[in-house]
């Protein structure tokens, strides 16, 4: 079995496995990062002295992601893996124990506080749509692990990278901190950015419609409301009741836009948008960044993005 190890954000860090990789110079960690917006944080803390390798990338859907032969040699060779925790990466636990994996598994959101899942997402969870084959998938229990759509809670993950780094390579550590100092002062500021951006948004237009439902923290943060046909997971498929009840919803909540995502078919949402008259108001990132040339391919860039999307979408009356 493999061991997942919880970092802590103050004093008395768990040990890590003894070993370096060899594959790389003895001035750098060999990261592993199980997507690409967890790497993303992982590079603006460890800059130029960590290899990072992330495992479902750009516009990928960890969700449903099936892992290949790479990503255990990756895992063999890696000083640190980093993962979200929270029930979000389904498939890491059998995949760390395949590979043989030395390095421990950091959960980087230790320390947020979690937003429980909602009954729907449960019901779903539970098999209750008819015709979906569960075998081999994985579903996310008691709590809503998307919680990097807080940038305060992102605040958090940043500390517990650092803090793993400072841990495996202690002659580094003036470098982790004090890039992690720097990262966490942008990211302060890009949390005022979005406060002032749906504080300028009329209350009742803060009604909006995703595909599925991973905007629960940013919501609970900035005061837009969010529904979904599905749950915080892509593989609870919705069911005709499920699209019919969320149809009459909206009609009755009076939501002012309705979002795709990167990571989800188009096709629910396009039809949502013609049985209830709502223009689609564009792609939203939620799971995953944009490739290199894409207009989100870091965090800081997904959540301004994301903010300038949903202002042009959403009527000012």
């Amino acid at each position: 079995m493999f061991r997942m190890l919880r970092v802590a954000t103050c004093a008395g860090l768990l040990t890590f496995s003894a070993g370096f990789s060899t594959t790389v110079s003895a001035a750098e960690l060999d990261i592993v990062a199980s997507f690409s917006i967890i790497g993303d944080f992982a590079r603006n803390v460890g800059g130029d002295r960590v290899a990072i390798t992330t495992l479902v990338g750009p516009d990928g859907d960890a969700h449903v992601y099936e892992p290949r032969p790479a990503d255990a040699a990756a895992l063999q060779r890696a000083d640190v893996i980093l993962v979200n925790g929270l029930g979000f990466e389904g498939f890491i636990g059998r995949l760390v124990e395949a590979s043989g994996a030395k390095a421990s598994v950091v959960e980087v959101s230790q320390g947020i506080t979690p937003l429980k899942a909602s009954e729907d997402e449960h019901h779903h969870e539970a098999g209750g749509h008819e015709g979906h084959d569960h075998a081999g998938h994985h579903h996310h229990g008691e709590f809503d692990p998307h919680a990097w759509q807080s940038v305060r809670n992102a605040e958090i993950y940043v500390k517990n990278i650092a803090d793993a780094f400072c841990k495996a390579d202690k002659a580094g550590c003036p470098i982790y901190t004090a890039n992690a100092a720097a990262y966490t002062a942008r990211l302060a500021d890009l949390d005022k950015e979005v406060r002032d951006a749906i504080g300028a948004i009329p209350a009742g237009r803060r009604t909006i419609i995703t595909s599925h439902d991973a905007f629960g923290y940013f919501e609970r943060d900035y005061g837009l409301r969010f529904i979904a046909p599905e749950g915080v997971s892509t593989e609870s498929e919705a069911s005709a009741s499920d699209v019919a009840k969320l149809i009459e919803q909206v009609k009755e909540d009076k939501a002012s836009a309705i979002f795709l995502e990167n990571i989800t078919n188009p096709r629910l949402i396009e039809q949502i948008a013609t049985e209830t008259g709502l223009k689609v108001g564009g792609t939203l990132y939620s799971d995953a960044l944009s490739g290199k040339d894409g207009p989100a391919s870091t965090y800081v860039d997904l959540f301004r993005y994301n903010i300038r999307t949903l202002k042009a979408a959403i009527p000012a009356s």
